[in-house]
């Protein structure tokens, strides 16, 4: 995976991501970024190429997203998919199973609840190690992370892995509030900041999907 160079007190600017739809103006506030998806994107041959709510790319060979539903298939078919993360607890639907197998994609799900009660929302630690273990091997890249909605789960693993990236808690937490806007989480922030990375190791330089 290709990482900013620097040292944790140096901001990264997020000019590496795209942002996808959002379920409505309310939720997400967008941002102005180099690249940008609209809730459709893509013309095909077969017709148009949906990208699923708030999907965006993390880094070369990682992708997050809320749940991708039938209409989204054709448009992860375009990202030649290997695995996906699933942070939800509840069975993954007949039809994502049905197309995972498909297309030859691995299915690592880890069971974290979800919660409507902010500010308090218990983020399991041992859980989050093991899914950025799945992030960091780039033989299972390319990889989707997704939750119900792109926003709390999703967003506190990506920055649990901006951390081992070294990047600032500014930049960490502007990118996390990008996808939750007004529904950001006090404990996800916490969480994210007091998360720690010492027993992983540092990513290689550079990720062989980005030479594709």
């Amino acid at each position: 995976m290709r990482l900013p160079n620097g040292d944790l007190s140096t901001c990264h600017p997020l000019n590496n991501s795209i942002t996808g739809s959002a379920s409505s103006s309310s939720e997400d506030d967008g941002g102005s970024l180099e690249e940008t998806y609209s809730p459709v994107t893509l013309v095909d041959n077969e017709g148009l190429l949906v990208p699923p709510l708030n999907f965006a790319m993390v880094d070369y060979g990682v992708f997050r997203s809320g749940f991708p539903d039938t209409a989204n298939f054709a448009f992860l078919q375009t990202l030649g998919l290997r695995s996906i993360i699933y942070l939800c607890p509840e069975a993954y639907p007949e039809a994502n199973v049905e197309f995972l197998n498909a297309n030859g994609i691995r299915l690592f799900q880890f069971a974290i609840e979800g919660s409507k009660e902010p500010p308090m929302v218990n983020i399991p630690e041992e859980t989050i190690r093991e899914a950025l273990k799945v992030v960091l091997d780039e033989k299972n890249h390319p990889l989707l992370i997704h939750c119900k909605r792109g926003k709390h789960r999703t967003g506190s693993l990506v920055g649990c892995l901006r951390k081992l990236q070294k990047w600032c808690l500014t930049s960490i937490f502007d990118e996390y509030q990008r996808y939750a806007a007004e529904k950001a989480r006090v404990s996800d922030l916490r969480f994210m900041e007091l998360f720690d990375i010492s027993g992983f190791k540092q990513p290689p330089a550079s990720c062989s999907h980005s030479k594709n």
